[in-house]
């Protein structure tokens, strides 16, 4: 089994235990939109899919399993550390690059990392896209325009 796919079994197990049917829904296909967007942007720029792709399937599971986005992101990366090191799927490079993303991808007006910055406009793509009807947010505006100018789409 790869790497990607054993991480994935792992948090669907801490999805799956919500109560809620809608939360367990939204909360898969939020983080698998994530992962889906931050691969096509790791191609784009050169930058590991896999890596990308983990750290997207990570970066809200704080909120998700606790129902709080009170620092989340900081949050998060601690938990996606835990659970990083309980499966010894990643180097401790590896796990520096995914717990980084992790704990920036909130931070969407500043500027990170390559990898950082991948995961933050790899949420915006999510947010933004699976509902083109919702206006976007003010904080994500700028940055969503310029994912539109690099992927050569109308905004």
């Amino acid at each position: 089994m790869s790497r990607l796919k054993e991480l994935r079994n792992h948090v669907y197990g801490m999805i799956n235990k919500l109560d809620d049917v809608d939360e367990r829904t939204a909360a898969i296909t939020h983080l698998n939109g994530v992962a889906l967007a931050s691969v096509i942007l790791a191609k784009k720029r050169g930058l590991n899919a896999e890596l990308a792709s983990m750290a997207a399937m990570l970066h809200d599971l704080h909120a998700y399993t606790t129902g709080s986005y009170d620092d989340h992101a900081h949050q998060g990366a601690k938990l996606a550390g835990s659970i990083l090191k309980e499966l010894n799927l990643t180097s401790d490079e590896e796990n520096d690059i995914i717990c980084s993303a992790i704990y920036h991808h909130d931070d969407k007006l500043v500027v990170d990392s390559p990898m950082d910055e991948l995961l933050k406009d790899a949420d915006v793509i999510s947010h933004t896209m699976h509902d083109p009807s919702k206006a976007i947010k003010e904080k994500e505006q700028a940055r969503f325009d310029s994912i539109c100018a690099e992927l050569g789409l109308k905004g």
